[in-house]
């Protein structure tokens, strides 16, 4: 990777992290937000810290010679840490169950952080490098043990990421597994980082130079490994939203013929929402419409078509709710057809109760304008057939 290169994926995930701030501030309280946050901040660092200029600028800074080696180092474990709290807030459980693993993980690893800066300090490092520190020190006492120590530790953090998120992605469906997958093959950039980290650093050990595994290798399947996990992370969420928004748009859309059916019983919202609004806005106004409408409706209803359109609709092949819409439908339709006057019941009860919930709303609306049998009822209505002979 060329030197400035380190900083796009840098500045996409902080851009990332900006994005979910307000949400963390409206939910400061909820764990996985909190997480998801750290995550995307950590991984963030990573590459900007890791970047050659950052590292000279460091080092300079400092004035300490290759001061930037346990600072990339450490916070690579940091991001480690913050990928294992993830995923374990994120997969829910017992609150104290959730507590301990965090907790244990974020102690391990900040031993870890605690050795690498101890190995460092008791290691000899006094030629800069830049891109290179891996192989060039893989032979030096305590800077050799500092460089295993943050592979191993990175190569754990990715091993057991990918086998929960896989196990995990076995057991769920629809927008959270897809995000596990995503994860799981961002993920494998990770092992291919540590993999070509690993290889270059033995061929070291034995004598061989394979230092381009390392410095021209390993960073691009990192990189595109962040981004692709950070993608995943949010892909359930965003996926989500999307789903509900394109159900809202068909709920509002299936229940524009009971609307427009009801239109002149109902009294017009007063504030007209316009079409750009959000599509659960303009759900829950029509529904509210409809409401109003059926409960102006109720005394023009007749229980005989209620109590013998559903047999006519269940030998259509309708099952029992289909059938109970159908039934509902009829009644609101011979109703709207009586418009105007009140149609003496033909039935002896009382008017059954209409719909309420927005999955029966739903179904009215398209009994409404679509069965047969609705279609039926209103002709032998119009034609004054009372009782009807269903």
């Amino acid at each position: 990777m060329q030197d400035s290169a380190y900083y796009f994926p840098a500045a996409a995930l902080a851009l990332a992290a900006a994005a979910r701030t307000p949400a963390l501030i409206r939910h400061r309280h909820d764990p996985f937000l909190r997480s998801v946050c750290a995550l995307l901040v950590l991984s963030a660092a990573v590459f900007f810290f890791a970047a050659p200029p950052t590292i000279a600028a460091v080092n300079d800074r400092t004035g300490i010679v290759n001061f930037s080696a346990p600072l990339v180092y450490c916070v690579m474990s940091a991001f480690s840490a913050a990928c294992l709290v993830l995923i374990i807030d994120w997969r829910g459980g017992r609150p104290e169950d959730i507590r301990r693993a965090s907790l244990g993980w974020i102690t391990a690893y900040g031993v870890v952080i605690v050795l690498l800066i101890t190995l460092f300090v008791r290691g000899d490092a006094p030629v800069e490098r830049l891109r290179d520190l891996d192989t060039y020190y893989a032979n030096t006492p305590y800077i050799r043990e500092m460089i295993v120590l943050y592979l191993v530790s990175h190569t754990v953090a990715a091993v057991v990421m990918t086998t929960l998120c896989w196990r995990w992605s076995m057991r769920v469906h629809g927008w959270l597994r897809a995000g596990l997958v995503v994860i799981v093959i961002g993920y494998a950039g990770n092992l291919a980082f540590g993999a070509t980290k690993y290889a270059a650093v033995i061929a070291r050990w034995n004598g061989a130079d394979w230092d381009e595994w390392s410095t021209d290798y390993a960073p691009p399947p990192a990189a595109c490994g962040a981004m692709i996990s950070a993608m995943g992370y949010v892909l359930p969420l965003v996926g989500q939203r999307l789903s509900d928004a394109r159900h809202d748009r068909s709920a509002f859309r299936a229940l524009g013929p009971l609307w427009h059916a009801l239109r002149q019983d109902t009294p017009p919202p007063p504030v007209p929402m316009p079409w750009w609004s959000p599509s659960g806005l303009r759900l829950t106004q029509r529904e509210a419409a409809n409401h109003d409408g059926l409960l102006a409706l109720t005394p023009r209803l007749d229980p005989a078509v209620h109590e013998r359109a559903p047999a006519r609709a269940l030998r259509a092949g309708a099952h029992t709710d289909e059938a109970e819409a159908i039934a509902q439908a009829a009644m609101v339709a011979c109703a709207l057809d009586g418009r105007g006057k009140i149609r003496p019941p033909s039935g002896t009860g009382p008017s059954p109760a209409l719909a309420v919930s927005s999955k029966a709303l739903v179904r009215m609306s398209r009994a409404l304008a679509h069965s047969p049998v609705v279609h039926a009822v209103r002709q032998d209505a119009s034609a004054a057939v009372l009782p009807l002979d269903l």
